[in-house]
């Protein structure tokens, strides 16, 4: 096989078969969900998340990610106090342990024996022959606002009593945006990193990076680097401009951003640093050989 058709072949999405089992996961948590008393008097949002809803997840990568979004509270933050004046306060029941507690029990009900609780996020829904492996994560309405604009996102409350705000709404959207703009070839490319990064890792050439980190370096890339005929000039492009770019210490300006553009891509609190971004691109040129 060419190289060209080898990696022509990676920018795929999972098989038909694969997709099946995804979304037969999605609908038996929404099924659990839909059938568990307690949330007959709950404002629940439950939607998918992360690479399997924005179309750039890989067989490697398969499981699904499903958030659930208790409504009934808004959670807030300001960039600058006097930017929100808020509301009433919440005094219903809706906590974050309450919600984490139905929903385990709503999971357990649904797939006996196949529940994992003991991350500290999400409740990890286990692989079987008909399913892909599943993270349900229990969140709640947040907002942030700015003097100029009020972004929109949930926060997780871990069970180590930390917190995590997301944005997938405007990852979602940014995606699509960008995609769209480079004629379908973005999330090809961003599936492309991901299955190289995949493969180098099976062949213990290079360290495991996470699958978001590689959609993320693919997002920063120019759309032109995009518009090359072939996979492999692409390809090339892809890990030039990420190699060229990662050069030295975090810049003032111009810094890289995660897909939703809401975080930047580096900083202290990642789980990757601007040298992991610099040295996949250079193994990754290695292994094919690029000249």
């Amino acid at each position: 096989m060419s190289l060209e058709n080898k990696l022509s072949g990676w920018t795929g999405p999972s098989s038909d078969t694969e997709q099946d089992k995804q979304d037969r996961t999605e609908r038996m948590i929404r099924q659990a969900i839909g059938a568990h008393e307690p949330f007959n008097n709950c404002s629940l949002k439950v939607y998918a998340k992360g690479s399997y809803a924005n179309n750039t997840n890989v067989r490697s990568d398969s499981d699904v990610d499903i958030a659930v979004e208790c409504t009934e509270v808004l959670y807030w933050e300001e960039s600058e106090k006097g930017d929100y004046t808020p509301g009433e306060p919440y005094d219903g029941i809706w906590t974050p342990a309450k919600l984490r507690a139905e929903l385990l029990s709503a999971m357990k009900a649904k797939f006996p024996g196949q529940v994992d609780s003991t991350g500290t996020t999400a409740i990890q829904i286990n692989s079987n022959s008909s399913r892909v492996d599943a993270d349900v994560v229990p969140c709640f309405s947040y907002q942030y606002h700015m003097s100029h604009e009020t972004r929109d996102g949930t926060r997780i409350f871990k069970t180590d009593g930390s917190s995590i705000v997301n944005y997938p709404a405007q990852q979602m959207e940014n995606g699509i945006a960008k995609n769209k703009r480079t004629g379908g070839s973005y999330k090809k490319g961003a599936r492309l990193l991901k299955r190289i990064e995949n493969a180098m890792a099976e062949d213990r050439i290079f360290r495991e990076l996470p699958s978001f980190f590689m959609e993320c370096l693919a997002y920063n890339c120019p759309d032109a680097v995009f518009s090359h005929s072939t996979w492999t000039e692409c390809l090339r492009s892809m890990l030039f401009h990420i190699w060229d770019n990662l050069q030295g210490d975090e810049p003032d300006s111009g810094r890289w951003v995660e897909v939703n553009e809401c975080f930047y891509l580096f900083h202290s609190g990642q789980k990757w640093t601007r040298e992991d971004g610099r040295e996949f691109s250079k193994a990754a040129w290695n292994y094919f050989g690029f000249k």
